[in-house]
């Protein structure tokens, strides 16, 4: 793992010196990269995420926003406790982690915080992943696809057999790619932990996500899909 700060401004930008020589605070600029790409074509918006191109890589820059009632008042302000203790910057050494251990998670290129008395706000940059879209969007499809049940659960099964938690492990967050490869995203909160009951608090709120995601579209849930995601998950040939 190759870590360099670079302070500028009011930025404080940590990044991997062999993905990039150099970056500035205008590359975390998501409103203004987002225009300048969507006018050749380039770019899209899934909520806080803006995908760019810049030369001959494709990224994902994500700003840090609150969800729930907090959110409506701090919006994008987290409390300062230290840099190291930064949303963007812990996420950025937990993929660090994650890759180096050959897990399916985008690779990170870049992450910062912006500093103002007690409150910082922050931003991530990740490598995109080709192709991929959420498995919530391929549920009410997916319905008898045991293959691609099985292989989110043996997917998941990686995770926590090398120890690292999600704290929202939902339909949105697992990705599908162009070769029905699975990836998981959005790991803000994680933590590598001891074994424990928290896999299956996992499973339990994947399970939840997917239940509710498919009955707000109309479709049934089969407990025969789960059932085969836990199948893929015991899978001993996993490992």
């Amino acid at each position: 793992m190759v870590r360099q700060v670079n302070k500028s401004g009011d930025s404080v930008i940590v990044y991997d010196d062999r993905k990039l020589s150099q970056i500035s605070p205008a590359d975390f600029s998501v409103d203004r990269l987002a225009d300048a790409e969507r006018a050749q074509g380039q770019a899209g918006r899934h909520g806080a995420v803006c995908f760019v191109k810049r030369g001959d890589q494709d990224w994902a820059v994500r700003h840090y926003y609150r969800g729930g009632l907090i959110g409506k008042v701090f919006n994008d302000q987290y409390f300062w406790t230290g840099e190291n203790n930064t949303r963007s910057f812990r996420e950025w050494d937990l993929l660090q982690q994650m890759v180096a251990s050959g897990l399916p998670v985008p690779v990170p290129v870049a992450g910062r915080y912006m500093r103002s008395g007690f409150y910082y706000r922050a931003d991530l940059i990740t490598q995109r992943i080709p192709g991929a879209v959420p498995f919530s969007s391929r549920l009410e499809k997916a319905a008898g696809n045991n293959e691609l049940w099985v292989a989110v659960g043996k997917c998941i099964a990686r995770f926590h057999a090398a120890g690292f938690c999600h704290a929202d492990l939902n339909a949105h967050n697992i990705q599908v790619d162009a070769l029905n490869q699975i990836w998981i995203l959005d790991w803000d909160r994680g933590a590598h932990r001891q074994q424990g009951n928290w896999k299956a608090v996992n499973l339990a709120r994947l399970q939840r996500s997917c239940r509710k995601i498919c009955r707000n579209a109309g479709a049934g849930f089969m407990t025969d899909d789960w059932g085969a995601l836990l199948a893929g998950y015991k899978d001993k040939n996993t490992f």
